[in-house]
């Protein structure tokens, strides 16, 4: 699939992975539906790109865990371009917790907004996908395949929405749409300041070396090349494909080599 001229839904556009791919997806000639919950910065960011790259960007206000603001979401995209060649659930929180400590709604908040919210801009994009023999992509994580600690929620969110993209995938097989899961390793982004502590607050600040990760970008070019290919699935880091690669074969090596690694992490809470 080229993208030029496509018509692409990206969810959770504001910042991060989600606006590098707004800018990535303008480069290579698609007009955009950018949805998130900040509004202004959104529409800003909609306008710098039709004037850089000559596209059509729309801002659409959306909290994703909300289904009657997906549902308006993909409303809004019809009702402008007509049609929805890909559609990129990329909104998505985290936290930093030990399960012990942390507030049920907390997880619950979580799954809210990265299992459900996938869930209900898939259902509404799907009907218009089919007509497209376009794309579905979840932006998952390394957390879809290995628990991390401190990220229960987070995790779970992950892995749930891996197994919904799978059991998509394979329902899909012979009616032309493609669906992609994209799992980045960690990404230099704002998630984890905004993530959430043990009682549902934002920590702030990073507890990771961010100037060791990949940059949002580099997720970006991957995942757009990753649609164009059609391909199925992307592990994007040497270490995530480890991490998976060692949870198949010595899990339990795998369980104490992860707890070595959080247990560095500024403010450890693994001690």
């Amino acid at each position: 699939m080229k993208l030029k001229d496509k018509i692409v839904i990206i969810t959770g556009a504001s910042s991060g992975i989600g606006k590098s791919l707004a800018y990535e997806f303008a480069a290579r000639g698609a007009n955009l539906v950018l949805a998130a919950r900040q509004y202004v910065t959104l529409c800003e960011i909609a306008q710098a790109l039709e004037q850089q790259y000559a596209i059509k960007a729309v801002a659409v206000q959306c909290d994703v865990a909300i289904e009657t603001e997906c549902e308006h979401l993909v409303k809004q995209a019809v009702l402008t371009f007509g049609k929805v060649d890909v559609l990129i659930n990329n909104a998505g929180i985290s936290m930093r917790a030990l399960f012990k400590d942390a507030e049920v709604k907390v997880l619950k908040t979580l799954m809210d907004v990265n299992f459900w919210g996938t869930v209900y801009c898939t259902k509404y994009a799907l009907p218009e996908i089919l007509k497209t023999k376009g794309s579905i992509v979840g932006v998952s994580s390394i957390a879809g395949y290995k628990g991390l600690p401190g990220r229960t929620g987070y995790s779970a969110s992950k892995f749930a929405m891996n197994g919904f993209l799978d059991a998509l995938r394979v329902e899909n097989l012979k009616t032309g749409v493609h669906v992609l899961t994209a799992c980045p390793g960690f990404t230099a982004s704002n998630i984890r300041n905004t993530a959430l502590d043990k009682d549902g607050t934002q920590q702030g600040e990073s507890t990771l070396h961010e100037e060791k990760m990949m940059t949002a970008d580099e997720v970006a070019k991957i995942i757009a090349d990753g649609v164009e290919n059609r391909a199925r699935t992307l592990i994007m880091t040497g270490q995530g494909k480890l991490t998976v690669a060692l949870s198949k074969f010595i899990p339990g090596i795998l369980d104490k080599l992860v707890y070595n690694v959080f247990a560095k992490e500024k403010n450890a809470l693994l001690k």
